[in-house]
């Protein structure tokens, strides 16, 4: 078991070169998962970097201390990446980093363990919060959330062509009994799903947008990516890498909106002082060697920006 709950992570070289880390450079890591992103930066750091690290996921912290327990550069944070700026305010940070990195996602020991309710793979609690101290899981949502709701979540977050039917499908199911448990769901959705796609899971859809909506995962994005702007010192870089095309639509607009001067009348100066960023490159993408040895990397989209003075 203990190998499945390894993580690789994800566009690592890319990431860090489109950091463009400075050895005594200010850092901050919004999304630490396991580690594997922070490794690489502290490695690249001088005596005098600092890397500063967040997740909103108690097991996470809980690695980070043990990993880096001896390292004075390195310093984690149990919270939302959302909330990014208020940790940088109250410790001097704000307008001072070099560089933020934003994996998002879920990791994969999230996902391998069955507790945590966000694979459709194996049994477990129905839960898919990424923080577990707080917040109602889905199995709670499911039961308070009406069935138009539901439906409009599993097409927004998952794109379901199934929706409707699944939702009706859940309430009918509730008013006789609870789904408690992920392969619970997994057969109500199931039964309801008429059309299906060859090589993917019917829940593969439902299990994205429940946990999304869950995490209120689209709400917290929108807000770190503002949030990170704002701490960034001129000149610094926002890595972003996102795995779903929901995800990365709203950071390839975020970019392009901070990045692109406003129209005005036909004849007026075009508005350009809430230009923050500029564009570095293009989206990339995993190739095939780490495809090869990381076949979740497939989704994953990294896009980087950089801070204007």
């Amino acid at each position: 078991m203990a190998a499945a709950l390894e993580h690789v992570p994800v566009l690592l070289a890319e990431a860090i070169e489109g950091l463009r880390i400075e050895e005594n450079g200010v850092y901050l890591d919004g999304t630490f998962g396991r580690g594997g992103h922070s490794a690489a930066i502290l490695s690249q750091l001088g005596v005098d970097g600092q890397l500063h690290a967040i997740d909103r996921d108690r097991a996470a912290v809980d690695v980070a201390q043990q990993r880096f327990a001896e390292d004075a550069r390195f310093s984690i944070h149990h919270g939302e990446f959302s909330q990014l700026d208020q940790y940088c305010e109250q410790r001097g940070l704000a307008g001072r980093l070099n560089g933020v990195l934003l994996d998002i996602g879920v990791s994969s020991p999230q996902i391998d363990d069955p507790g945590r309710g966000f694979s459709f793979q194996f049994d477990g609690p129905l839960d898919m919060r990424m923080d577990q101290t707080r917040g109602e899981t889905a199995a709670q949502w499911l039961v308070s959330a009406e069935a138009s709701e539901i439906a409009r979540v599993l097409k927004e977050f998952g794109e379901e062509r199934n929706a409707k039917r699944i939702a009706s499908a859940i309430k009918r199911t509730l008013q006789e009994r609870s789904i408690e448990t992920t392969q619970g769901l997994v057969a109500v959705i199931e039964s309801a799903t008429r059309v299906r796609d060859r090589h993917k899971h019917p829940a593969t859809r439902s299990f994205q947008a429940l946990r999304i909506q869950v995490n209120d995962e689209m709400g917290a994005l929108r807000r770190a990516l503002d949030a990170a702007v704002r701490m960034l010192a001129p000149g610094g870089r926002l890595a972003v890498i996102s795995f779903h095309s929901l995800e990365d639509r709203m950071v390839k607009r975020f970019i392009r909106d901070e990045s692109t001067p406003r129209e005005v009348a036909r004849g007026l100066p075009q508005k350009t002082d809430h230009i923050r960023l500029k564009s570095v490159g293009k989206a990339i993408k995993a190739g095939e060697s780490e495809l090869k040895k990381n076949p979740r990397a497939r989704s994953a989209v990294l896009r980087v920006a950089e801070r204007l003075p």
